[in-house]
C-alpha cells in the first residue's frame, strides 16, 4: 500500500478533507500533518488523526511564515511515530518547505509532489518580495516530481511564464467527490421557484469575497426581492469589515452556515435555481484564472453557473455553451441579465447543464485509483533513476575484480 505523506496548511478545509477521501479511495495510506486556522467538525475524517503542526491564522502571512519556520525545526520531533513515507505531498507553497524537509528527515529519495491550487498574490508582485518568493518556489520546487494544479489557466498565465519551475503537470480539477455508484444515476432535480417564490442563487464554499457580498446584496435590493441570496460555507472573516452584520441587514439574503463536502451537496444545490460562481478576491490575477469548487458542484446537481467574463470560468461555460455570464461586475448589469428570468428562459439554461456529460462533474472512485496510481509511478521513476545512478559504479565495482 503506498504510504502518502501530505503537509496541508489548513487541517479545517474541506477541500483537504476531500482530497484524503480520494486518496484513502484510491488505496493509499494517508498520514495528515499540518496548521490549523479555526475549528470545523465538519472537516474531520474518519480514522485519520493529524499531526498538528501549530495555528495560524488567514490575511497573515508574515505570521504564516514564522509558523513554518519554527515547525521545520521541530519536525523531526513531530514526525517521530510515522513511517517512512513513499510519497510526499505539500499542499502550497509553505507546505512544499516543509515536504522539504520531511525529505531530509527520513533520508530517503521519496519522490516530492507539489499540490498548488492557488497562486498567492504575492508570488505575482514585479518587486523584491515577489522575485524571493518565486526564487524560494523554484529552490523547493527543484525538488518536486509532480507538480498538481486545478485549471489550465494556472500552468498558461503563472507556471510556465513566470515559475521558473520545469515539473510534469497533472490537471486535478476541483470537482465533486462521488465514490458511490449510485451518485452518478441521480439526475438534475428541475426547479424553478413556486409561484410568488424568489429565485435564489447560492454562493456556496470559501466565502471570501467582499465585492461579491456587495454586489448580491445590491441587485437582490434592485430587484426588490425577486431573487433570494443563499450563502452557505466559511466565511473568511479577516476579509470583511463585519460579515455577519452586512448580511443581518441585506433584506434579501441569509447565511445558512456550514455544510459537509460531498455529503450535503444534493440537499444545497437543489435549493437553489443558480451557483454563483465569480470570485473578484485576487480580481485578474488568481480569482480570474481559478475553476471554483462551486462550478462543478453546481453543475452535477443542475444549478445554472453565473461566472464573470473575461475569466477561466467563463472560458470553461463557453466552450460547453452553458451558463449565464455577467459582462460588468455592476448590479445593474447584474439585474439586466437576470432581471428578466422566467421559467422558460430557466427552463433552458438547466437543460443546457443537465445535458453535460455528468463526469466532467465529479470524480469517482476509477478515478481515485488512477490518482494513486500515478503518484505511486513516481516511486517506481525513482527506483529506475537510482539503478541506473548505480550502474557506472557497479561496472568499476567488476572491474576491479578482474
Amino acid at each position: 500500500m503506498l504510504h502518502i505523506l501530505y503537509f496541508v496548511h489548513d487541517l479545517a478545509d474541506p477541500a483537504v478533507r476531500r482530497r484524503v477521501l480520494m486518496l484513502q479511495a484510491g488505496g493509499a495510506l494517508v498520514t495528515l500533518a499540518g496548521f490549523r486556522r479555526d475549528d470545523n467538525a465538519l472537516a474531520a475524517i474518519h480514522g485519520i488523526e493529524p499531526i498538528e503542526l501549530g495555528k495560524t491564522q488567514d490575511a497573515q502571512f508574515a505570521q504564516r511564515v514564522a509558523a513554518v519556520a519554527r515547525s521545520a525545526a521541530k519536525l523531526r520531533s513531530a514526525l517521530r511515530s510515522v513511517a517512512r513515507p513513499d510519497v510526499i505531498i505539500g499542499r502550497n507553497l509553505e507546505m512544499l518547505t516543509l515536504a522539504n524537509r520531511a525529505k531530509s528527515v527520513f533520508g530517503g529519495d521519496m519522490p516530492i509532489v507539489y499540490e498548488c491550487l492557488d497562486i498567492h498574490r504575492l508570488l505575482l508582485r514585479n518587486d523584491v518580495v515577489g522575485g524571493a518568493l518565486r526564487s524560494a518556489e523554484r529552490h523547493f520546487g527543484s525538488q518536486a516530481a509532480l507538480l498538481i494544479t486545478s485549471s489550465p489557466a494556472f500552468v498558461e498565465r503563472y507556471f510556465r511564464p513566470r515559475s521558473g519551475l520545469r515539473l510534469p503537470v497533472m490537471l486535478l480539477e476541483n470537482k465533486v467527490l462521488a465514490l458511490e455508484p449510485a451518485a452518478n444515476a441521480v439526475a438534475p432535480v428541475i426547479r424553478p421557484p413556486a409561484a410568488g417564490k424568489p429565485w435564489k442563487i447560492g454562493w456556496f464554499g470559501a466565502l471570501r469575497c467582499r465585492k461579491s457580498l456587495t454586489l448580491l446584496d445590491e441587485f437582490s435590493r434592485r430587484t426588490e426581492g425577486r431573487f433570494e441570496i443563499v450563502l452557505r460555507g466559511r466565511p473568511a472573516y479577516s476579509e470583511f469589515d463585519d460579515f455577519d452584520g452586512f448580511v443581518r441587514k441585506a433584506p434579501f439574503m441569509h447565511f445558512a452556515g456550514a455544510y459537509k463536502n460531498p455529503e450535503d451537496l444534493q440537499a444545497i444545490y437543489n435549493d437553489v435555481q443558480f451557483s454563483w460562481a465569480i470570485d473578484f478576491f485576487e480580481e485578474g490575477l488568481n480569482s480570474s484564472w481559478l475553476l471554483p469548487n462551486r462550478l462543478y458542484e453546481g453543475g452535477l446537481y443542475g444549478a445554472v453557473p453565473i461566472a464573470m467574463e473575461g475569466t477561466e470560468t467563463a472560458r470553461f461555460l463557453a466552450s460547453r455553451q452553458i451558463g449565464l455570464t455577467l459582462d460588468a461586475a455592476d448590479a445593474a448589469q447584474l439585474a439586466a441579465l437576470l432581471g428578466g428570468m422566467d421559467e422558460q428562459r430557466y427552463v433552458a439554461a438547466f437543460d443546457a447543464v443537465a445535458s453535460q456529460d455528468r463526469k466532467q462533474w465529479m470524480i469517482d472512485r476509477a478515478d481515485c485509483h488512477g490518482l494513486v496510481q500515478r503518484l505511486a509511478s513516481l516511486t517506481r521513476a525513482n527506483e529506475q533513476i537510482a539503478e541506473i545512478k548505480a550502474l557506472p559504479q557497479l561496472h568499476r565495482n567488476r572491474g576491479g575484480l578482474q
